[in-house]
């Protein structure tokens, strides 16, 4: 065990910058559940994480503009199949978003074959390297998320199939190289599997602290224990949203 108080600042940025994908991430997580679309998370950011890749073979700088551009081109893409392949074959989206998930792994791993460093950046990109964030790197991401909120906030009942999928894949492309594909997975799916069976005016409020609680834990148990901060974080969330669904109402007090 290592841990004195400028471990605290190290954390500080990683924590806001899990904030900043909570505010997004739980309501849209909330949609997801309630479409039956679990695994569209997945696949949108293994899509992001390919375009990142891609762009990556070449010269340009890993945290510049154009990486970021590439990865939200990708996602976007992306969003459009899975948009025109619900409405064409709608009775087998999740097999067909879990095809789309395999491919874009494996594309991943195609493209990283002959890299001497591939793993390790297939590593970071799947479980992410938020400890590291630093603050300079939340201005877009913040940037983003407010545009996000707005749109969720004022467009949210007439955004449609389309307009969901292409928002979906713009906060996943924020958030999947700040926190890495997993815990993109579990910001957005864990705290809603936690608070299921509680009524909806509860739903959202216990999600957060869920999401909330679950970093902060994570982040602080890494820097004690010099354990990987992702999936710690990842493990901290399941746990909480575990304490709270078994500590909640049944389904007969949550239906009223």
């Amino acid at each position: 065990m290592n841990f004195a108080p400028m471990d605290l600042m190290i954390v500080v940025p990683a924590f806001f910058a899990g904030l900043l994908v909570l505010v997004t991430h739980v309501p849209l997580g909330a949609q997801v559940l309630k479409r039956g679309i679990v695994f569209i998370d997945l696949a949108i950011a293994q899509i992001a994480a390919l375009g990142v890749i891609a762009a990556g073979m070449t010269s340009l700088d890993p945290q510049g503009w154009v990486i970021q551009a590439a990865a939200g081109t990708a996602a976007m893409l992306g969003a459009l199949l899975l948009t025109w392949t619900e409405k064409r074959w709608p009775e087998v989206q999740e097999a067909q978003i879990g095809v789309v998930f395999v491919l874009a792994a494996t594309g991943g791993l195609l493209l990283l074959a002959r890299n001497p460093h591939g793993g390790e950046h297939l590593r970071d990109l799947l479980s992410g390297q938020i400890l590291w964030v630093r603050y300079g790197q939340l201005l877009m991401p913040a940037v983003a998320t407010a545009l996000i909120v707005v749109a969720l906030f004022f467009f949210r009942e007439r955004l449609g199939r389309l307009g969901f999928y292409l928002i979906f894949a713009l906060a996943v492309t924020v958030s999947v190289q700040l926190i890495g594909v997993y815990l993109v997975f579990a910001s957005l799916i864990v705290p809603g599997l936690g608070v299921r069976n509680y009524p909806d005016r509860k739903r959202l409020p216990m999600a957060y602290l869920i999401g909330i609680a679950g970093y902060a834990a994570g982040l602080v148990l890494s820097a004690i224990f010099d354990l990987p901060s992702g999936a710690l974080i990842v493990w901290c969330l399941a746990l909480l949203a575990i304490g709270v669904y078994w500590r909640g109402p049944d389904k007969a007090v949550a239906m009223r």
